[in-house]
Order: C-alpha cells, then structure tokens, then sequence
C-alpha cells in the first residue's frame, strides 16, 4: 500500500494556544504556509470548513495556485452547494490544479453548526443525505450523456456536465467515528478519516468500515487517521514540551468563553461520536499505546482532532508506523505551533517514517 501524509493548512497565524480568530486570510502567511508544506514533503493539507470561515472552495484554489505538488484535500459539507454545481466546480478545480484534488465530505455532528446555514436535517438523515450526493458527484464526473436523477434528497432532470475532472476519479473521503460513518465510508468512499484512537480501536473502526466495503462489493477505502505530534530532541523535552502546551491551550481555552462556536470544559459531552470517542479514551487514562497522549482532548472537549504523540523524531516516527502496520495509509499530523511543527515534521519525522515504511517494502 501506498502511504501518505497530511497536514492542514491555516489561513493565519490562529492555534489552539493563541486566542484569535480562525477564518479570517492573512494572504501572505498562507502563502508561506502552503510552500512551507510543500518544501516538508507532504501529499495533502486539509483545506477545513466552518461556517463562519473563509470560503474554503476558493481557499484551495490558493493552495493549488501557489504550489506545484500539494495536493488540497478540500473538506464539503453536503445541503449546502446543489451536487451538480459542487461536482462541476470540483472538476474545474481538479483541472486547475491537473488532477491534485480530494474531496473530504463532512456530513456535521452538532446540530446548531448544521442549522447556521439552514441546515436542519437530523444527523442519520444527514449521512443518508452524504451518501445520495457522493453517487451524484460521481455520476456528474462519468456520465457523457444527459441524466437525470430522483433520491431523497435531491431531484434534478436532463442534467449534463461538459467539465470532467482531470483525474479519471476525484478521490473522495468520508469522515466520521460513528457506524453511520462507517456506513457511508464503507459503501461510497475511497477513503475514511478517522482522529487518533489507541490502536485497538482504530482497528476496530477499520474492521467496522471495511465490513460495510466487503458487503457492497467495492474496495476497502484507505484509512486516515489524525494526530497533533508534539516532538523535541528528546522524549523527556518532548514531555517538558507538551505539559507546556496543555497549559497554553487550557489558558486560551479560557478566552474563548465568548465565543459560541468553541466547546469549553465543563460545558457538556459534545454531540458528535469521533469527540465522545476522543474523550472516552482520555477518561481511561491520559497515556496509551507508544506515546498517545490524551489530555489535549479533555482540554478541548476534543472539538476536532485533539490526541497528540509526544516524544523524540524517532518515538513519534515508531508510534506512526504503529498505525500503518493495522492499515493506515494517510497519516495527518498537525502541531499545536502549526507552521513551525510543520516545517519541524518535514526534517525530522516525515524521513524517518519513509525510512520505516522501506524496511516494511512499502
């Protein structure tokens, strides 16, 4: 198998330990963001989506613009964009960027998010809603000829695209840790993404996901999973290190209690399964496994991918390789200190992994 790496590109210089805003374009550090991510040597950098933020279509067309190898993994909330004007637009910009483009469909797990754009459907008829646009999108990228289509949840007639994607297939990704997820990730997507679990159950999700693969009679989708690597020269200044930061992210946490769209400790369980999954783990302890280290995920309320490796390069690198030998192919890392881990990620993690996956003959 082919293994991968991710980051996520931030459009300023927002992180969980500096309070700010996180939506708004500073042009000319995204700029140095996106080189700087190219120049590390990753595949992919998550292009987010949230409401309030920039619009994150033309975003990754920014990454694509000023990059040559980069490849946006451009998230999509489904109901929001009808899928034939979504699936025309992705062909373009897959054409644009000559075939760089995936497709990351995020179905929504709070309801109040879903609702600030008139979105008020429950959240199982939200992945039902998923899958029904991610067999549009694929049809709209296929079809030469007319077609008309009559789901659930969208209908439209006689409809055809004179734009295909540069890619014979545009990649597309389904999030989510809960069996709708699985559901949908296994019978539609080419990939799944998952945030960082101990490795049993990853493995576990994995199974769940490829049993719904094998039931639809369709390839088992890649897995990628998510961390947030704190790393230092070595393990003991990688610990000295992540304490740092959980208190700089408790503090920031702690002004933003004006702000609706952040959980806060204390405030509730979120309603989404990929964070109760996140903070059930750091209730069973705040280690696990290598170096999966949980007290991040309780500070946040796990609001997005929240669990951290810490240790040196090389303990981190082994704790990677740990997921790649379950099945994991897309491995995402993003720091707390975004820019600066990621440039640290590409000198001093993304090789040792690579040297790792040729001993695996991968």
């Amino acid at each position: 198998m082919a293994v991968e790496f991710i980051s996520g590109i931030n459009p300023n210089d927002y992180s969980d330990t500096r309070p700010g805003l996180r939506g708004e374009l500073d042009i000319r550090y995204a700029r140095k963001y996106a080189h700087a991510l190219e120049d590390a040597g990753f595949d992919y950098t998550l292009v987010a989506y949230h409401s309030s933020w920039l619009d994150a279509n033309q975003f990754a067309q920014f990454v694509v613009h000023e990059t040559e190898r980069l490849k946006p993994m451009l998230a999509h909330r489904p109901g929001v964009i009808f899928p034939t004007h979504a699936a025309r637009m992705f062909a373009t910009l897959d054409q644009i960027g000559e075939g760089r483009l995936a497709i990351h469909i995020i179905s929504g797990g709070m309801d109040s998010e879903q609702r600030r754009e008139g979105d008020y459907l429950s959240k199982e008829e939200r992945y039902e809603r998923s899958e029904e646009y991610i067999r549009i999108l694929r049809r709209v990228w296929a079809e030469t000829d007319e077609f008309s289509f009559h789901g659930k949840y969208f209908q439209f007639e006689n409809f055809r695209s004179d734009i295909r994607p540069y890619q014979e297939a545009i990649p597309v990704s389904v999030g989510g840790s809960s069996e709708s997820a699985y559901r949908v990730g296994g019978r539609q997507g080419d990939i799944l993404g998952l945030w960082g679990e101990p490795l049993a159950e990853t493995k576990q999700q994995i199974d769940s996901v490829n049993a719904y693969a094998v039931a639809a009679g369709r390839p088992r989708p890649r897995i990628w999973v998510s961390f947030r690597p704190i790393i230092a020269p070595t393990d003991e200044l990688a610990w000295e290190k992540a304490h740092e930061i959980l208190g700089k992210v408790q503090a920031a946490q702690s002004a933003k209690t004006g702000n609706a769209h952040y959980f806060k400790p204390g405030d509730g369980r979120p309603a989404n399964v990929g964070s109760q999954r996140l903070l059930a783990v750091a209730e069973r302890g705040e280690l696990h496994d290598r170096a999966l280290w949980t007290p991040l995920a309780t500070a946040t309320n796990a609001a997005g991918s929240s669990t951290a490796l810490v240790g040196s390069p090389e303990t981190v690198a082994q704790a990677l390789l740990d997921y790649v030998d379950i099945g994991c192919e897309l491995l995402s890392i993003r720091g707390y200190d975004p820019l600066d881990d990621a440039i640290d990620y590409g000198r001093h993690v993304l090789p040792l992994v690579r040297e790792g996956l040729k001993e695996r003959g991968l």
